[in-house]
């Protein structure tokens, strides 16, 4: 029953969107959608899933706290396994794993094409201001 509403509903949806009968196909659409909204069996089942869904929430809301501690637990030992492995493996990187960012703060940054002059967005600087 789930799957056909969500069917009928979908179709009217895209008729609304997809429709070229113009404005009195559409008021009709609409009067018929209120009609059916107004019927009591749609309006309970209207009730029932907003029920279900609040209490699905508020059970959602209680095991959050604990599964959070439980992800942060879990997060907190396997950090520092996979800072160890990245460490290790960037020893091993053939251009210098093992400089340090602030020896790179001092160089420029040049390549062969631009001729040993530092270059940002195809414009080239070079420290005497030309």
């Amino acid at each position: 029953m789930r799957y056909r509403a969500t069917f009928i509903a979908g179709f009217a949806v895209g008729f609304i969107a997809g429709s070229r009968a113009g404005r009195e196909r559409y008021d009709q659409i609409v009067k018929y959608s209120k009609q059916v909204a107004e019927l009591p069996a749609v309006q309970k089942a209207t009730s029932t899933v907003t029920a279900k869904a609040t209490e699905l929430g508020k059970t959602a809301a209680a095991k959050a706290p604990d599964l959070a501690k439980s992800a942060a637990a879990t997060v907190s030992e396997q950090v520092p396994k996979m800072a160890a492995t990245a460490k290790k493996a960037s020893d091993r990187l053939p251009f210098g794993g093992k400089s340090d960012s602030a020896d790179l703060a001092d160089e420029q940054v040049s390549s062969p094409v631009d001729n040993g002059q530092a270059s940002v967005n195809g414009a080239r600087y070079t420290t005497d201001g030309s």
